[in-house]
């Protein structure tokens, strides 16, 4: 059995580790194989190599937090010890889908996201649905851009409904292009980390990358492509269906969404809500939630979602 000692510094104690030591006493209850033990200033981590270098993480995590809000509370113990515990290793090249351009590897970094990449192995139609930051559009154009890189398809789709402009996109000033590049933005960005310009650039010349707006996939038939539609919240029931009726042979289709984000008028239903009601049932169909534990942006995102989901849930129980 291994032992490491941490050596805590410009800490008050009692707000690092809570009154009578209750917040060490939190992260040892999560390992019960480890033992953790607090004198003074020192904390004694005895366990495997493993278990000691996730208690080491959660607790320069927890002293990053202590510096920046002055306290650490157990409920802030719980998160960590929860997000850690949500965490998978990305850096095994198992885990990686693509090597992007500035070097880095991409590999789904949480549970769910690992759960994602499987259901799309397994299914050709994916539902992913969570909230902003969780990292299922990231993930999905990662997938599809190591489907092309092996030939397991022709071409790349990626499509979302441009809801702030109606799809009635005529009145904007400029080309096509762009008319829907401000709503397409998040796509670009998590391609031009995955190709490299001018590749990127030669592909969408080609028709081998294609990024629109969902009201120019009407009529079509997807043939040996990754398809993608984002922010599927957003869809009407006739839209969603009419997206679903373009697959054609040898094709992958993903369908992203935040039903919390929902920027429809208040009487118009989504598609995605209903469409995931109609196809529950359907073998072959893969859905994958992801929530708060997910979120790969500023740790103040995930407190921020927490935040809105309680208050929907006290607003929901108000209302009836």
């Amino acid at each position: 059995m291994l032992e490491k000692i941490i050596t805590l510094e410009n800490v008050s104690l009692v707000d690092f580790l809570g009154i009578e030591n209750q917040n060490i006493k939190t992260i040892a209850t999560a390992f019960p194989d480890s033992k953790i033990v607090s004198r003074g200033n020192e904390i004694r981590i005895k366990g495997s190599a493993p278990q000691i270098l996730k208690i080491n993480e959660i607790l320069n995590s927890l002293l990053a937090h202590y510096h920046e809000y002055g306290k650490v509370t157990t409920e802030n113990v719980k998160d960590y010890v929860d997000n850690e515990e949500n965490t998978i290793d990305a850096d095994k090249d198992s885990a990686v889908l693509v090597h992007g351009t500035r070097g880095f590897r991409i590999a789904p970094k949480t549970v769910n996201q690992k759960k994602l990449v499987a259901a799309v192995e397994k299914n050709d139609l994916v539902f992913a649905i969570g909230p902003a930051g969780t990292g299922k559009t990231y993930i999905s154009v990662a997938l599809a851009v190591r489907a092309l890189k092996n030939k397991e398809v022709k071409k790349i789709i990626i499509t979302r409904p441009a809801v702030e402009a109606g799809e009635n996109l005529g009145f904007l000033p400029g080309d096509l292009k762009e008319k829907i590049d401000p709503y397409l933005r998040p796509i670009y960005d998590a391609l031009r980390d995955m190709i490299p310009a001018e590749k990127l650039r030669y592909y969408q010349e080609n028709g081998v990358v294609e990024i629109a707006p969902l009201a120019y996939m009407r009529g079509r038939t997807l043939n040996d492509a990754y398809v993608l539609l984002d922010e599927a919240q957003n869809t009407t029931p006739m839209q969603i269906k009419m997206f679903l009726t373009r697959m054609g042979p040898q094709s992958k289709v993903i369908i992203t969404g935040d039903q919390s984000q929902i920027d429809l008028p208040k009487k118009q239903t989504s598609g995605l809500i209903e469409t995931m009601k109609v196809l529950k049932d359907i073998n072959g169909i893969g859905f994958v939630n992801l929530d708060d534990r997910d979120v790969v942006r500023h740790k103040l995102v995930k407190a921020i979602i927490k935040a809105y989901n309680k208050y929907d849930i006290q607003s929901d129980s108000s209302n009836k």
